[in-house]
């Protein structure tokens, strides 16, 4: 498991795809919060990152299957899932060795921006944050970005295309983050079903923790959607 997540991460790192998705993660967020009037934490009024949890899910929404979209289609294309086979490992192995590769890169993704705390921070008419909010934020944020990695995973494990890979992970994400949150908008819903259809949605559960609560349910609901996520792409491996 952990020799292909060791692969993964040198293929990953050793060209510029890698440090791309990285510097773009941070241009974008850092023009959305300090260049453009609308958007930008100066205009805001509150030292808080709000803005930030905000913007930056619908970033990863197509940073992450960008990332992702190759784990598996390309395997498939080379012929090397093949040659993966014929080792000693299981396919819960190598799906959880490209999963826990994933999952470090976006760590390495998420972490220079703690910078924006200290930007905040400075930024405090009092020099304080509320740093329990803020971490619930970024406990949310790893762990909405660890359910579309498992749902990036499997889109890649039912093609050799890497495009179409990210295109059908991109709208699953976007279908599961903000599908359910449009749906329960929905006039013949108001009033009685719309709560619960909103439950469904990972912006609800990803919200929820954003508030600095950490409730059992939502932990739960992540955790159900990325090993739901995780045992339908080793039993479409088990096929193959």
């Amino acid at each position: 498991m952990f020799s292909i997540c060791k692969k993964e991460l040198n293929q990953f790192f050793s060209n510029l795809t890698g440090y791309i998705a990285i510097i773009l993660f941070l241009i974008i967020n850092g023009i959305f919060l300090f260049m453009l009037q609308d958007s930008s934490i100066f205009e805001f009024g509150y030292a808080n990152l709000d803005k930030f949890f905000e913007l930056a899910p619908w970033v990863l929404l197509f940073l992450i299957p960008a990332i992702s979209m190759r784990s598996l289609s390309d395997e498939f294309k080379a012929g090397t899932f093949e040659i993966l086979q014929t080792k000693p490992l299981t396919a819960w192995q190598i799906v959880l060795g490209k999963y826990i590769s994933i999952l470090i890169i976006i760590v390495f993704v998420i972490l220079p921006t703690l910078v924006y705390i200290f930007t905040i921070k400075s930024l405090s008419a009092t020099g304080s944050i509320d740093t329990g909010g803020i971490a619930g934020s970024y406990l949310g944020l790893f762990l909405l970005s660890a359910v579309f990695a498992s749902i990036c995973l499997c889109c890649s494990g039912f093609t050799n295309n890497a495009v179409v890979a990210f295109l059908v992970s991109a709208f699953v994400c976007l279908l599961l983050y903000f599908g359910f949150n449009a749906i329960s908008k929905l006039p013949m819903l108001q009033g009685s079903a719309d709560y619960y259809v909103e439950m469904l949605g990972i912006d609800f559960h990803y919200h929820s923790i954003s508030r600095g609560v950490l409730d059992s349910r939502d932990v739960l609901y992540f955790a159900s959607i990325i090993f739901l996520s995780l045992v339908i792409t080793v039993k479409n491996l088990h096929k193959r």
